[in-house]
C-alpha cells in the first residue's frame, strides 16, 4: 500500500487536541517508561532481602537466578522486536501489558527457586525489555526532525520510575508485605496503563491523516496533489542495515556503556572504599548520578536536532574515559562528587543518544527489528559487566588493573562511534 492510500483510508485521532497528537503519544510512551519499573534492578532490589529472610536462600544463590534470568530475557529481545514491526505497537503495548501484569501476579506467589528463576524472567523480559523498546520504537514512528526533544520528554517517565519506585516498594512492603507488593503494581497495570494504551496509542501518524512532526492533518488537496513526499527518511531492513559498518559499529558502541556502566555501578561501594570513601557516600553518588542525569538528557534531546548523532556519542565515550581515570584517583569526598557529576553528565547524553542513533540511522518502518538487536546486545552486556570486576578482585587484590583494562573498550567505542557514518542506500537504476 502506497504512503497517499495509507493516509487515504486513515482514522480519526482518538481526541481531538490543539497541537500535534504525536505529543500525546510521547506522554503515553512517558508511561509506558515508568511501568517498566517493576522489571527494573531498581524495583526489584527491593524485594531481595525479603526473599532471603522469607525462604533463607543465600544473597548469592539469589543474584545467580537473577543474572541467569536477565540474560534469557535478553537474549529474546529481538523476537520482541520483529513482533512490534509485524503487528503494530498499539497491539504489541497492550499484550506486553497483560503479560507484564500476569508477571507480577506470579512474582506475588513465588515459594521456590524455580518459581523465582520463571518470575524474574518474565519481568525482566516484559518490563525491563519489552516495555522500554515499546516506547523508543513508538516515539520514533511520529517524529523525525523533533525527535530528539521527543525522547527528552520520554525520558522523564524513566527518572520519575527510577526516583519513585525504590521509594514506593520500601512503603508498601513495609506497611503490608512483598507479595501485596506485586499484586499492586499488576492491578495497577491491568486497570490504568493497558485501557490507556489501547485507547490513545496509534501506531504512526499515517494512521490518522498525519505525518511525522506536522500539527495538521492532511486535507484531500494535498492527497490528490501528491504534495506530501512518501519517503520522508530511508527505512532499511534488519538484513539491509546488517551489510552496512556503520551497524556493527554501533552495536559495539551500544554494549559497552552497558558493560562498564553495570559493572561500575556493582561493585561501586567496594571501588570507592579502596580510596577511603564510605558506602554512604558511595549510594550518594548513585543519587546524584540521576540528579544531574536528568537535565542533560533533556537538554541533550535538542542538541541531538543541531549535532550529528554519532559525534555526540563519541563524546559519551569520551566522558566515560575522564570518569574512569577520576575513579582510580578518587580518594576524597569531593573528588567522589566530581566523580558523581562526570558520570551523570555522561549518561544523560548517553541515554538519548542511544535512543535516537538507530532510527536516525535506519528510518521508522523495521526500527522494532533493529532496535530489538541492539537491546538484546545491551542487555547481554549489562549481564556480564559485573564479573570481570569481580574475578578482577579475588585475583588482583584490588581495582586498579580492571579499571585501567576497562579504560581501553570507551576509547576504541570512541574510535568506532566516529567512524560510524550515516548510511547511504545506493540508489537503483533501470
Amino acid at each position: 500500500m502506497s504512503f497517499l492510500q495509507q493516509v487515504s483510508q486513515s482514522e480519526k485521532a482518538p481526541i481531538k487536541t490543539r497541537f500535534y497528537y504525536g505529543w500525546v503519544i510521547v506522554a503515553i510512551a512517558a508511561v509506558s517508561v515508568f511501568f517498566s519499573g517493576p522489571g527494573q534492578t531498581y524495583s526489584i532490589s527491593l524485594f531481595i532481602d525479603e526473599y532471603i529472610k522469607d525462604f533463607d536462600w543465600s544473597r548469592s544463590t539469589v543474584s545467580s537466578i537473577y543474572s541467569a534470568a536477565t540474560l534469557l530475557a535478553g537474549l529474546l529481545l529481538f523476537l520482541i522486536g520483529r513482533l512490534i514491526d509485524k503487528y503494530g505497537q498499539r497491539k504489541m503495548v497492550v499484550i506486553i501489558a497483560i503479560m507484564l501484569a500476569i508477571a507480577c501476579f506470579w512474582n506475588a506467589n513465588v515459594t521456590n527457586m524455580f518459581m523465582l528463576f520463571v518470575g524474574f524472567f518474565l519481568i525482566r523480559l516484559f518490563g525491563q525489555g519489552s516495555m522500554t523498546l515499546l516506547p523508543n520504537t513508538l516515539v520514533a514512528q511520529w517524529f523525525i526532525k523533533y525527535r530528539g526533544r521527543a525522547f527528552s520528554f520520554m525520558a522523564i517517565g524513566g527518572f520519575i520510575s527510577s526516583a519513585s519506585f525504590p521509594i514506593l516498594n520500601a512503603w508498601l512492603i513495609k506497611h503490608y508485605d512483598w507479595n501485596t507488593t506485586w499484586l499492586v503494581w499488576g492491578t495497577l497495570l491491568v486497570i490504568f496503563f493497558m485501557p490507556l494504551a489501547f485507547f490513545f496509542i496509534r501506531n504512526k501518524p499515517e494512521d490518522i491523516g498525519m505525518v511525522p512532526d506536522h500539527t495538521s492533518v492532511i486535507n484531500q488537496n494535498q492527497r490528490s496533489s501528491g504534495e506530501i513526499q512518501p519517503e520522508l527518511e530511508e527505512n532499511w531492513t534488519l538484513q539491509e542495515a546488517r551489510k552496512t559498518l556503520s551497524f556493527w559499529l554501533l552495536l559495539f558502541c551500544v554494549a559497552i556503556p552497558a558493560l562498564v556502566n553495570t559493572g561500575l555501578t556493582f561493585h561501586l561501594v567496594s571501588i570507592l572504599g579502596e580510596g577511603g570513601i564510605k558506602p554512604t557516600t558511595a549510594a550518594m553518588i548513585l543519587s546524584l548520578m540521576a540528579i544531574i542525569g536528568f537535565p542533560i538528557s533533556f537538554i541533550s534531546g535538542f542538541l541531538l536536532e543541531r549535532v550529528k548523532v554519532n559525534i555526540l556519542l563519541a563524546a559519551v565515550f569520551i566522558g566515560e574515559i575522564v570518569m574512569i581515570i577520576l575513579l582510580l584517583f578518587t580518594d576524597s569526598f569531593l573528588m567522589a562528587i566530581i566523580f558523581g557529576v562526570i558520570w551523570g553528565i555522561t549518561g544523560g547524553l548517553e541515554r538519548i543518544t542511544l535512543a535516537v542513533v538507530w532510527p536516525s540511522y535506519y528510518g521508522r518502518t523495521h526500527i522494532g527489528s533493529i532496535k530489538g538487536l541492539a537491546m538484546t546486545v545491551m542487555v547481554i552486556g549489562s549481564a556480564f559487566g559485573p564479573l570481570p570486576f569481580g574475578v578482577a578482585f579475588d585475583f588482583f587484590n584490588g581495582y586498579e588493573e580492571i579499571l585501567l583494562l576497562t579504560l581501553l573498550l570507551p576509547i576504541i567505542a570512541a574510535i568506532a562511534s566516529l567512524s560510524a557514518k550515516q548510511p547511504v542506500k545506493k540508489q537503483l537504476t533501470n
